[in-house]
């Protein structure tokens, strides 16, 4: 989306050429890798081999494991949803940051795979850590980016303020890394603790560009509560 702002004009030529681009091609684009994310994840699940329920019991830890996946992706796609809604501009740096956070997520389907395999090993346990963690820092630092864009009196800055509820979630991967070499199971109840305390949406976006009255962003209106 690209529309001309007025600017410092040269003479007899008229008002200079600004291009703005809003968020929705990002949003559109990253919403698209992450469905084929999830797709490609769930291809990766197969039929129980038999009839029986035990057939089933056997293929239970791998869908297990889905679900956990499944449930990720989803908390990143609804807070990477209201994130670029209260974004005002997209820059350079905002699309790199956005492409690194896209990169974590993409590995979700192999670590996803390799823990419904082998889910009692340490290193595919851990290893679903670290990208959890990278994910984790990779959005942190697209807030950030966005925060440069738009400034510390943005909607975002506003919103987001220190982010305890972000370092508390990056606190709790770090910590299931280490533990995943103690018990596999310990690390999978911290993965499954951190989208339990992001299950509810985080309405702190929508809610701080409601109580600013900012105008809508080039990418379209901030949805209601």
């Amino acid at each position: 989306m690209r529309r001309r702002t007025a600017g410092p004009a040269n003479p007899g030529r008229g008002p200079a050429t600004v291009a703005v681009f809003g968020t929705s091609r990002l949003e559109a684009f990253s919403d698209g890798v992450m469905a084929v994310i999830i797709t490609i994840t769930a291809l990766s699940l197969k039929a129980p081999d038999g009839s029986s329920f035990s057939a089933l019991g056997h293929r239970l830890p791998a869908l297990l494991v889905y679900i956990l996946s499944f449930a990720f992706v989803g908390i990143y796609w609804n807070n990477h949803h209201h994130l670029l809604r209260a974004a005002g501009h997209i820059s350079a740096g905002v699309m790199w940051a956005n492409l690194h956070l896209l990169f974590w997520l993409s590995l979700i389907p192999v670590v996803t795979e390799w823990v419904g395999n082998d889910y009692r090993s340490a290193w595919p346990a851990a290893t679903f850590g670290i990208v959890a963690f990278g994910s984790g820092v990779a959005y942190s630092l697209l807030v950030a980016t966005i925060v440069r864009a738009d400034g510390n009196g943005s909607p975002v800055a506003t919103a987001i303020g220190s982010d305890g509820k972000g370092s508390i979630s990056l606190a709790m991967y770090g910590a299931a890394i280490g533990l995943a070499f103690v018990s596999p199971w310990i690390a999978y109840a911290l993965y499954a603790g951190v989208s339990i305390l992001w299950f509810i949406p985080d309405r702190r976006l929508a809610r701080s560009v409601a109580t600013m009255g900012t105008s809508p962003p080039p990418g379209g209106v901030p949805e209601e509560e």
